[in-house]
């Protein structure tokens, strides 16, 4: 394939369409935009072999340097790192129970996890051989609930910090002192919450055991890493489970060029400034409000709560006064445009939003065109 000046043909030349991601640090649509530091820090690695211990336990010690935790792991993205999590609280690093994974007969193999916390990605946790003893109900849940529910057959207590979770799940303060008053471990999914930087040392100051962050999303390091931090027992313990190893984590493998693409991005993320980074987010997050707030029967906002809005994003709410074509024609509209466009859909049957992250000055004018154009059609 000859050289293009243009980075999207490398799509275009396999039948793949370019897309516009105003959703935010989706996954499915690709992440993040990689760093042009990061893709260089990566190339620079591919070419040259080194030992993966030598390697993790560098990168380890960097991780934690910049979280606060006692050791960090680089795991193969967000899933991967829960599977570890289950992993070193089960199994540890007992090389029989390893191997014996997922069958965990005889071993404390419970996890606890609020009901408002169950999620797809639990299924990470089931994938080791846990058990999960959800407490609590659809709304919330209480301290006696939690404390009832650890037995000499729990393992740890999971938490999920994530948006749109119910503000009135316990709080990881009172899952923490439960838990450990118990000699139970937490260990937290956070795999979404960067920016703000603060939330990189938010949860082990908090008392969480091991936090797990994406490397792909806010920090805009390789899609398919992870932030692993927490006790130097238990990372040592996900390591002992995790690639290069052969243990239960060998098929989520980290490249070396992965894991320095990730020390790269993590240096870069921390040393940033994130009042700049909000506010270039916030301009381009405005102009779409200016431009969609006056169609009638929309309520259209700026938000920025750094709990369900990470980052200063434009926010559509359908109301009951909309009389054009629904919030869900809408989005599926623009997914079928040249270029697709992907808007932020999770806030609620009634609400679409344009998230920045990934959107520069000349994507957001086409973004806003697509947006009001399809707005305006006939049902």
């Amino acid at each position: 394939m000859p050289a293009s000046k243009d980075p999207k043909d490398v799509y275009r030349s396999i039948g793949v369409r370019p897309a516009i991601s105003a959703s935010g640090a989706t996954t499915a649509y690709g992440g993040t935009k990689l760093r042009p530091e990061v893709k260089q820090a990566m190339n620079d690695a591919a070419g040259v072999m080194v030992s993966l211990d030598e390697l993790n336990a560098k990168a380890g010690e960097i991780l934690a340097k910049y979280s606060g935790a006692e050791a960090g792991l680089v795991s193969g993205g967000s899933a991967s790192g829960l599977i570890l999590q289950a992993a070193a609280v089960i199994a540890g690093k007992d090389p029989v129970k390893m191997k014996r994974l997922p069958d965990t007969t005889g071993m404390k193999n419970e996890i606890v996890i609020q009901n408002v916390h169950r999620f797809p990605y639990d299924q990470c946790y089931r994938a080791v051989g846990a058990k999960l003893v959800g407490v609590g109900d659809y709304l919330r849940t209480l301290p006696e609930e939690l404390e009832g529910a650890i037995t000499e057959n729990t393992a740890a207590v999971a938490f999920l910090d994530a948006q749109f979770v119910s503000p009135r799940a316990m709080r990881l303060d009172q899952v923490v002192e439960i838990a450990h008053r118990h000699n139970v471990p937490v260990i937290v999914d956070a795999a979404n919450m960067l920016p703000p930087r603060a939330n990189l040392k938010k949860y082990t100051a908090a008392g969480a055991d091991m936090t797990i962050f994406s490397g792909g999303k806010g920090m805009r390091g390789p899609q398919g890493a992870g932030v692993l931090i927490g006790r130097k027992d238990l990372i040592e313990a996900a390591y002992a489970n995790a690639a290069p190893h052969q243990a239960i984590g060998r098929g989520m493998k980290v490249t070396k060029e992965e894991i320095i693409g990730l020390v790269q991005a993590i240096g870069m993320f921390v040393e940033e400034d994130e009042a700049a980074e909000m506010n270039r987010y916030r301009k381009l997050a405005q102009r779409a409000v200016d431009a969609l707030i006056e169609i009638p029967g929309l309520e259209v906002s700026l938000v920025h709560d750094n709990i369900d809005w990470l980052v200063p994003t434009a926010v559509v709410n359908f109301t009951d006064k909309w009389r054009g074509p629904s919030r869900d024609d809408v989005m599926k509209r623009m997914t079928q445009g040249d270029p697709p466009i992907f808007l932020h859909w999770l806030a609620g049957p009634d609400t679409l939003a344009v998230d920045p992250m990934n959107v520069d000055d000349d994507e957001m004018e086409i973004v806003i065109r697509r947006f009001r154009e399809e707005l305006m059609k006939a049902n």
